[in-house]
């Protein structure tokens, strides 16, 4: 049994569509670029996601000219770039209800354009220089504006097995990988979720640690592609045999992992579990 890597994607704005790539950088808050910006309130720096703005999933993002610019594409508005300002003024900036402190304002025009394609004032901040925030569980390690984990795994096998669930109820469409947002699709182990038993793997040179299962919220059940909402799959399907009861009873999907070792990694690496779990 050879496990691979099938996928490799970033997200460059939290929440925004992602970009898929044969190979990417992996620093200690995750695959470069990766939740590098995100989408705030104008008003009081809340950050916006998919939860309640299901259209940002549908915001083309693209990280041009060696990380210097931005460029943004979305139905109904005009494309638009824009220099990346990695230094200028700040805004205070929350998550989940939790300060992060200050980010980096990028100025009126993409906060007009984002403005426009949501139908809500916001604004567009980046990462500061020196941010620096911790994540949880068994390995913490750091993280951009992910949530709360700098690299999400999942495997061809579990969602090959979720989709057969999903077929079995004979009412409901299979559903693509994109919709879990995962930074590295792994395959070449046909046990579903084997993801979740990985303590420690390399990847190449990167080496990543189990940090906690990636549990679900409504997310799932946005198409990527129109940016609209299309449950109940899969979190009603996922429902059935995915709860986590150490975690509120929340379903789960995929595992988080920290970067304890950095270094490139590419479609096609073999991947050497250092250690399993304990079931």
């Amino acid at each position: 049994m050879t496990i691979t890597v099938r996928e490799l994607a970033y997200y460059p704005v939290k929440g925004c569509a992602g970009t898929t790539v044969d190979s990417a950088q992996v620093f200690g808050t995750g695959l470069e670029h990766d939740r590098t910006f995100m989408v705030v309130d104008a008003t009081d720096g809340a950050f916006r996601s998919q939860r309640t703005h299901p259209a940002m999933a549908a915001i083309q993002v693209e990280v041009l000219d060696g990380g210097a610019v931005l460029a943004l594409s979305a139905q109904d508005v005009e494309p638009l770039r824009v220099d990346i300002d990695r230094d200028g003024p700040r805004r205070d900036v929350s998550m989940f209800d939790r300060p992060l402190g200050a980010a980096v304002d990028q100025g009126d025009a993409v906060a007009e354009w984002f403005s426009d394609a949501l139908g809500a004032k916001s604004r567009l901040v980046r990462v500061a220089p020196g941010f620096d925030r911790d994540g949880w569980g068994d390995t913490p390690g750091k993280v951009n504006f992910a949530d709360a984990h700098a690299v999400l795994v999942a495997s061809t096998a579990s969602l090959d097995d979720l989709n057969a669930r999903i077929t079995a109820r004979g009412d409901a469409t299979p559903v693509p990988m994109n919709r879990f947002r995962p930074n590295i699709v792994l395959t070449g182990n046909d046990e579903p979720h084997f993801e979740d038993r990985v303590r420690r793997m390399t990847i190449g040179c990167v080496e990543l640690a189990h940090s906690v299962r990636a549990t679900r919220c409504a997310v799932p059940m946005v198409d990527q592609t129109t940016g609209h909402r299309a449950g109940p799959e899969p979190i009603r399907t996922l429902s059935t045999y995915r709860r986590e009861p150490e975690y509120g009873n929340k379903v789960s999907f995929g595992a988080k992992n920290a970067v304890v070792c950095e270094g490139a990694v590419s479609v096609g690496d073999v991947v050497e579990v250092a250690e399993w779990l304990s079931t």
